[in-house]
């Protein structure tokens, strides 16, 4: 983060005190923060406007706030009246953020505008005022700015499995036994990466090769041991380390790392891609194999595909459907010895399921935790309640649907989103909402609203401690909601708690078609 703070030149009599807030994304090189500031200083200047801070984000991309530390920076400043300016200008309103939903973004200019402070975009060519004109081109600017992250995101991910396709390396380090080896874009090889090392031409490649015959060597031994002498992954790392041979990462090494070499596909040869996914900054998720982009036979193998295929049997075979009580039995073992347990714990035990089999098989590894009397120093209950959630939320919303339909209403159900448009008129959105504690023991919920899928009526179910019932009903109109959520206690106030239900009959009865007589 660079701040810079402090102003030298004189205050031009009858000016008003300003804050500048650059950014500059690694894609978007060409608006650099300094061009920013030329265009920020004229704005300034043309509308008696003395800049006294600037705050600058380099290299930070604007799909979140995650990371912006000079951004965190100004709100902390602001908010907590530290802020001498009135006034913060930004280039325009993609440097303020690409958010894919366009409320965040409109969330963080209000936060400043409730203390006195507004938010001017220097190179647009409106003037944010509030005036319904300005607020909708500004809506649609931040719209625009959401969907080029999309649309690049396509474009990158569509280039980036080409490129895999035709055999090139596409990120992540070589591995142990490998190199990373540079060619130009005819394919000719250049010079070999090392570690943090990157291309510097655009139209270079990256290959992997075999590396240093002593590495080639090691890795070829950890699958004869495996394959042909029925070594353990954990007697191979030791058998490893006995010798003095350090990782790619020059560390001991563990079964992990062990098991990792025995399972990647890039020593025989083949470039696989795409198993995680992490795209727009969103969730990480794990791809299911078909989703995976490849290309076999593309590399110098390291070791034979008949080798490999071996270990890989070897591997499948041991993976037999063990019993429950065995499988606590052995996670009970390792708490013994260990004297608590994780998910990496359990993935270095010999002879143990893999953490994600205790996590398929007994639904979570709290309950595995439970089951052998182990409690983690963190309270984790929370993912518990939220498991039950997402069980209950299909539930509910069936049960809604139903309550509906028993009065004559009409739903269809959006089934990317979950959303309810009833009688071709209302889109209903339904949340359900944990019960929480403070820290005096009092009982709260928070209600998240998806805004960003603007449904007229979000109705929000708060649920009992144990997250198994339904408590109570909140029905609240969209227009009514000032924020993208909003916390409520036991007992609130009147204006809160006029939304508030026992049962979703209202909500049915809203629904109710009613005959009319057409007028004379």
């Amino acid at each position: 983060m660079q701040r810079n703070i402090g102003y030298t030149e004189q205050k031009v009599p009858g000016s008003s005190l300003a804050a500048a807030y650059v950014r500059m994304s690694t894609e978007h090189q060409q608006y650099s923060t300094q061009n920013q500031l030329d265009t920020i200083r004229l704005y300034a200047a043309a509308h008696s406007l003395d800049i006294v801070q600037t705050y600058t984000d380099a290299g930070k991309s604007g799909l979140s706030l995650e990371g912006r530390d000079a951004l965190k920076q100004l709100f902390r400043d602001v908010e907590s009246g530290v802020a001498s300016y009135s006034t913060v200008l930004v280039y325009d309103v993609s440097r303020w953020g690409r958010f894919q939903d366009p409320d965040i973004s409109a969330s963080y200019e209000v936060r400043c505008r409730q203390m006195g402070v507004s938010v001017q975009y220097c190179a647009e060519q409106f003037t944010n005022d509030g005036s319904p004109v300005s607020n909708i081109i500004k809506s649609v600017k931040r719209m625009m700015a959401g969907e080029y992250s999309r649309e690049l995101s396509v474009k990158v991910f569509t280039g980036q499995s080409r490129l895999i396709e035709m055999g090139y390396r596409q990120g992540g380090p070589a591995g142990f036994g490998l190199r990373r080896q540079l060619v130009d874009s005819s394919g000719s090889p250049k010079n070999q990466l090392g570690p943090g090392e990157h291309k510097s031409i655009q139209t270079d490649r990256v290959v992997l090769v075999p590396g240093p015959e002593d590495e080639v060597e090691v890795v070829q031994w950890i699958y004869r041991l495996f394959v042909e002498q029925g070594r353990t992954e954990c007697e191979i790392a030791d058998w490893l380390n006995t010798r003095g041979v350090l990782t790619d990462h020059s560390r001991r090494w563990s079964r992990g790392a062990v098991h990792q070499v025995l399972i990647n596909e890039k020593y025989i040869g083949n470039n696989v891609w795409n198993r995680f996914s992490f795209k727009l900054k969103q969730t990480r998720v794990r791809n299911k194999p078909e989703q995976w982009i490849r290309a076999d036979g593309v590399f110098q193998p390291v070791v034979s595909s008949l080798l490999f295929r071996a270990a890989q049997e070897i591997i499948r075979a041991r993976s037999y459907r063990m019993a429950d009580e065995e499988m606590l039995r052995l996670l009970e073992g390792i708490y013994r010895r260990c004297g608590f347990l994780s998910g990496l714990v359990i993935d270095e035990a010999e002879g143990c399921p893999s953490s994600s089999a205790y996590q398929h098989r007994f639904g979570s590894l709290l309950r595995c935790y439970s089951l052998v009397g182990y409690t983690p120093s963190r309270n984790y209950q929370y993912i518990e309640a939220n498991r039950r959630l997402r069980e209950l939320h299909p539930i509910v919303l069936q049960q809604t649907i139903a309550d509906i339909a028993a009065v004559g209403g009409r739903v269809e159900v959006n089934p990317d989103t979950d959303l309810l448009m009833i009688n071709q008129e209302l889109l209903l959105s339904l949340v359900l909402c944990r019960c929480q504690f403070t820290s005096g023991g009092s009982r709260r919920w928070k209600i998240r609203f998806d805004l960003g899928l603007s449904p007229d009526i979000t109705v929000a179910v708060r649920m009992t401690e144990d997250g198994r019932d339904a408590l109570d009903y909140y029905i609240l109109p969209t227009i009514d909601m000032p924020s993208l959520q909003l916390r409520v206690a036991e007992s609130n106030q009147a204006e809160i708690d006029i939304y508030r239900f026992d049962t979703l009959e209202v909500l049915a009865e809203l629904s109710r078609r009613a005959a009319y007589r057409r007028a004379a």
